[in-house]
């Protein structure tokens, strides 16, 4: 070979290198020839019959020379050298102007460069730092500059005057030996003490013998460059052992690193699953439960949680769910590419098990809101009902506490005049038609009172109590009715005379009393409607009662002319009379204030059901404006939906551009969020308006909350196939046209785009790409082979990733067990077993640990106390056994 440096003998016409070479060189010698048991004490001298000089080169080569001459002659001296120099150019190496004899003379010029020729082949020549075009003098620079490149101060450009101030000696100490050197308090301007301090330190724990004194160094302006290569090459093999490790122990970092990783992910996975089944666990009774309120303000409140749920709690859960199903696919992927086994989630925790219990959630969810909307028109229909109750119950109770059961159980008939009893008789015949026409009130009443029993009203007790009271009270009325009647027919003839004016007055005057009675109920009766057709059906049958109003007036007028012909008559013809109507109690007074107050409620009546008009024309605008915007948002996600299923099944551009296409696209999917809150509001304002049917869509919020969640859900598992495509791309080295021909084949046989082959298909697809399977026993054997890895659960499907997961797993290029297990054998010096400090001098603390507390202990033979089993720790990474 070209020597590097060709020798420049001028050079060593310095006294000052030549003393600095003379004192590398001896040291650097005796450093070999001391394994022989000698050494050299005059680098000239010593050399010269030729015998050192042999064994010099059998220590450092490891291999014997030819047999020396044993005489003391010239001749044999100069035989002796020129063995030594023949076995320096068999190894390449070009000697320049050096001959046996120059050595033999004594020659220090000639020796020196003999001696450099030996060190630059046997301790330099050799030396590579990642880079094969480099000599090596710059492969020991590279080294030494990597080496010390994150010290401060430190800046190695050369082999002489970046050496002269210490620090480049003590940071290659420092560097691999730590503790030999405290190198914060080293100072730049400190030469000497760095200089020494790195030799005594080199000489004593490193084995380097001192081959120069510091103030060689430092009283020369620019070092000998072949001294300091010398010395720094004697730094380098010393530490070669120590780069070994270093290698090994990165590998072992990489492989540990990636399982950290793993279980990490998996304690999260684990974590989320159990915090969405809890979840689930505890949401699903409080959909179930079925029980319900009283009150209408109860129910109300159920209803507004429920709204709150499906508004605010379960949005982020479904998004969890959606985050765990891709956790879990990107960790299973993640665990394909690094060799390792599937993970196996805790039992109850798998994506199915998830899915049942999402299933469970939304199968107690169904219906809940139906059943709530039910519940308030039940309570809405109660409260009606109740409020109708007690309105006829307080009408009917006001005309019993009018005195009805003393008049009945008056016996004033004993003592009365003719006159009288026949007046009496006559009162009682119009307290009896008054009682009939109250009848159908109470039938009303007690009608009322069952169907609230019916229904279930909270309140039913009380109710059933005064219903019981006015009915026992009506037929305690009807007894005495009865009993008084008798009574009067008994002493009828007794009684001739009676006022035809008074009696006629009374029989027209009670049920025209009754008739405005019912007017003004009817006029303050409440009603509950829901569509514009309900409320203009009770606008048209209040118009028609206003229309008998004239009608009714005309008889209000007759009557009242009945009580004034009375008056006259009085008046005429001076009757003894009390002054009252002995058959009624109705006067002229009371029929007026009651013709008043239904003429004063039937504006009342118009307003309200003008302002009913109203609200039911703002629901029908409400139904509108939902239906206007569900009828689009409808059909948008279902083209959405449609439009992802085409993008994962078509192929345009790399798998890059489709992850940036489908990430444009969710985006715009995520920008139409507000139209679907939008929708959410309007949907709230029915709900609170009790608007419960929309003949203007088929669309509820329902079908759009559920069509939205599966279209997030669908664009977002989309895109994390095809970031799992990208992984399992890179990391087992498939082309993108590879990745293309393979996405091809599959969905030419996916005919029904449903994103997985049958057997039958799947068969097809191979052999169109080559695989030799045809129909014979080693094919079918063969093809069942493949089966079994891509569709290890026997579900008689293959999905595209176990596609080509299967069709890359040959190129795979991943690390194995057998490369962590060699790594571990360096650390551990060739044994069969490592020891705790080893692996925590050459790893880092956390990964020390990591593997300290996983490894079992060593049980071979060869054994020490503390002895670990790093050859079962390294299959165990690859799930061969067992952690």
């Amino acid at each position: 070979m070209q020597q590097e440096d060709d020798w420049d003998r001028d050079l060593l016409l310095d006294p000052a290198w030549e003393k600095q070479q003379r004192k590398t060189f001896t040291a650097w010698c005796n450093s070999h020839l001391r394994k022989a048991g000698t050494q050299i004490e005059n680098i000239e001298e010593d050399f010269r019959d030729g015998l050192k000089l042999m064994l010099l080169l059998e220590v450092i080569s490891g291999e014997r020379l030819a047999k020396p001459e044993r005489g003391k002659m010239r001749v044999h001296k100069i035989s002796n050298v020129n063995k030594a120099l023949d076995f320096i150019a068999s190894k390449g190496v070009k000697l320049v102007s050096i001959g046996a004899e120059e050595i033999v003379d004594g020659n220090a010029k000639m020796t020196l460069g003999m001696i450099w020729t030996i060190i630059l082949r046997f301790a330099i020549q050799d030396i590579s730092v990642e880079a094969t075009e480099t000599s090596a003098k710059e492969g020991l620079l590279l080294w030494c500059q990597r080496k010390t490149a994150p010290y401060k101060n430190v800046n190695i450009q050369n082999f002489h005057i970046s050496w002269k101030d210490g620090l480049g000696f003590c940071a290659l100490i420092h560097r691999h030996r730590p503790e030999l050197i405290d190198y914060g308090k080293l100072r730049k301007d400190d030469p000497m003490t760095n200089l020494n301090t790195a030799f005594d330190v080199a000489e004593k724990y490193l084995d380097i013998p001192k081959m120069l004194d510091a103030e060689d160094i430092v009283g020369t302006a620019r070092p000998d460059e072949k001294a300091i290569m010398t010395y720094v090459s004697s730094f380098y093999h010393a530490f070669s052992g120590a780069q070994k490790a270093e290698t090994a122990a990165n590998r072992i970092c990489k492989v540990l690193a990636v399982n950290q990783e793993n279980e990490q992910l998996m304690e999260d996975y684990e974590k989320l699953a159990s915090d969405l089944l809890e979840w689930i666990r505890r949401t699903i009774p409080w959909l179930e439960n079925r029980l319900p309120e009283n009150t209408m303000q109860a129910m109300q409140q159920k209803l507004e949680d429920f709204r709150d749920y499906r508004r605010l709690h379960k949005p982020p859960k479904v998004q969890e769910k959606c985050q765990l199903e891709i956790n879990f696919n990107t960790l299973q992927t993640k665990l394909r590419l690094s060799n390792r086994p599937a993970f196996m989630p805790s039992e109850g925790k798998m994506v199915s098990d998830i899915n049942n219990a999402w299933g469970s959630l939304e199968g107690a969810e169904k219906g809940y809101e139906e059943w709530l909307l039910n519940e308030i028109r039940r309570l809405e229909r109660l409260d009606h009902l109740a409020e109708k109750f007690r309105q006829k119950a307080a009408i009917h109770e006001a005309w019993t506490e009018g005195g009805k059961e003393d008049l009945l159980q008056k016996r004033d008939y004993e003592t009365a005049s003719l006159s009288e009893i026949k007046a009496l008789l006559k009162k009682h015949e119009a307290f009896e038609s008054d009682l009939a026409a109250h009848q159908d009130r109470v039938e009303q009443i007690a009608a009322i009172a069952q169907e609230l029993n019916e229904l279930d009203y909270y309140d039913s007790p009380s109710v059933n109590a005064r219903c019981q009271r006015i009915c026992d009270q009506w037929d305690a009325l009807g007894a005495m009715t009865v009993k008084r009647t008798e009574a009067l027919q008994r002493t009828e003839k007794l009684l001739e005379t009676i006022d035809q004016l008074y009696l006629e007055f009374a029989k027209r005057a009670a049920p025209f009393n009754n008739w405005m009675e019912g007017a003004m109920e009817d006029l303050q009766d409440t009603f509950i409607v829901h569509t514009i057709e309900e409320i203009q059906g009770l606008s048209t049958a209040h118009e028609q009662f206003k229309a008998t109003l004239p009608e009714a007036d005309k008889e209000r007028q007759a009557i009242l002319g009945i009580h004034n012909e009375i008056a006259k008559i009085v008046q005429t013809y001076h009757v003894n009379m009390a002054g009252t109507n002995p058959y009624t109690t109705i006067n002229p007074q009371e029929i007026n204030a009651k013709w008043d107050k239904v003429r004063q409620l039937v504006p009342q009546r118009d307003q309200a059901l003008i302002e009913e008009h109203a609200r039911q024309q703002n629901n029908e605008r409400l139904r509108r404006q939902f239906a206007t915007q569900a009828n689009v948002i409808g059909p948008w996600i279902q083209t959405k939906m449609e439009e992802i299923g085409r993008i994962s099944i078509e192929m345009h551009g790399t798998l890059e551009d489709q992850l940036t296409h489908l990430r444009q696209y969710e985006k715009s999917i995520i920008n139409y969020k507000p139209k679907i809150d939008q929708l959410e509001g309007d949907h709230q304002l029915i709900q609170e308006a009790l608007i419960f049917d929309n003949k203007h869509t088929n669309y509820t919020m329902e079908h759009i909350r559920v069509g939205w969640e599966q279209l997030l859900t669908t664009i977002a598992r989309t895109i994390n196939e095809i970031e799992n495509q990208i992984l399992t791309r890179d990391a087992k080295g498939i082309s993108q046209e590879q990745l293309n021909e393979f996405r091809a084949s599959f969905n030419h046989f996916d005919r029904d785009h449903s994103g997985t082959l049958g057997a039958e298909e799947f068969k097809a697809c191979l052999i169109s790409l080559g695989f030799d399977i045809a129909n014979d026993a080693q094919g079918e054997n063969e093809f069942s082979r493949i089966m079994s890895v891509v569709d290890p659960n026997r579900m008689g499907t293959v999905t595209f990733q176990a596609f080509i997961d299967f069709m890359s797993r040959e190129t795979a290029d991943t690390d194995t067990a057998d490369q962590v297990m060699a790594s571990f054998k360096v650390l551990a010096g060739d044994k069969n077993y490592i020891l705790a400090d080893e692996l925590r001098r050459e790893l880092p603390p956390d990964q020390a640990e990591y593997c300290i507390a996983r490894m079992a202990p060593y049980t071979g033979p060869d054994g020490v106390p503390g002895a670990l089993d790093y050859m079962s720790f390294s299959t165990a990474l690859y799930g061969e056994s067992d952690l």
